[in-house]
């Protein structure tokens, strides 16, 4: 009885959307509605994405074992700060645009490309691999992302693109990276 009692709201509310999703709020920012468009759908893929990663670095960073616990520890979560600060500045970007960004949990789930972990913990090398294949996917969305904002006009999505998610993920990737380099979970190309 006390679950359908919390359940019920306190107060009579009326909830009111004011922008539906995929929709733009109409801004002289001096791109067409097209260019616009295109950039809130490539940033909010790379948002899902990337909060998917953040997710994921504080995962391993919480489930952490072995020899290595305390510098991978630290090392993760220093590195899930930064995709904080990302996912952060992708949301304003599309909020810039006229656009809605994806904000919860279940919009993540949606919309990533990220293969979901399971609810358990992976040894060391799974971990790394994962978080590799995670920044392999929101960087190759980067790189396509920002040809298609340059080639549309959009210098700001393309900045953010190439300064943030790609000049933050790619240094990402070498350090973790380097702690593979003697398993044989290391990617082969």
């Amino acid at each position: 009885m006390a679950k359908k009692d919390q359940a019920q709201p306190k107060y009579q509310i009326e909830y009111r959307e004011i922008q539906a999703f995929g929709t733009l709020k109409d801004l002289p920012l001096g791109l067409s509605d097209n260019a616009r468009k295109q950039s809130v759908e490539i940033l909010n893929q790379v948002m899902a994405d990337t909060m998917m990663l953040r997710d994921l670095y504080k995962k391993h960073h919480w489930q952490m074992s072995g020899a290595t616990f305390y510098q991978l520890h630290l090392l993760l979560d220093a590195h899930y700060e930064k995709q904080a600060e990302l996912v952060d500045m992708v949301a304003e970007r599309i909020q810039s645009l006229g656009g809605i960004s994806i904000a919860t949990p279940h919009d993540v789930a949606e919309l990533t490309k990220i293969p979901r972990p399971p609810k358990g913990r992976e040894d060391v090398p799974t971990m790394l691999a994962r978080l590799l294949e995670a920044h392999r996917i929101v960087l190759e969305e980067a790189h396509e992302g920002a040809k298609a904002a340059d080639e549309s006009g959009d210098d700001g999505t393309n900045d953010l693109l190439v300064s943030d998610i790609i000049r933050t993920g790619e240094p990402q990737v070498w350090f973790i990276g380097e702690h593979l380099a003697a398993t044989s979970l290391q990617r082969a190309d």
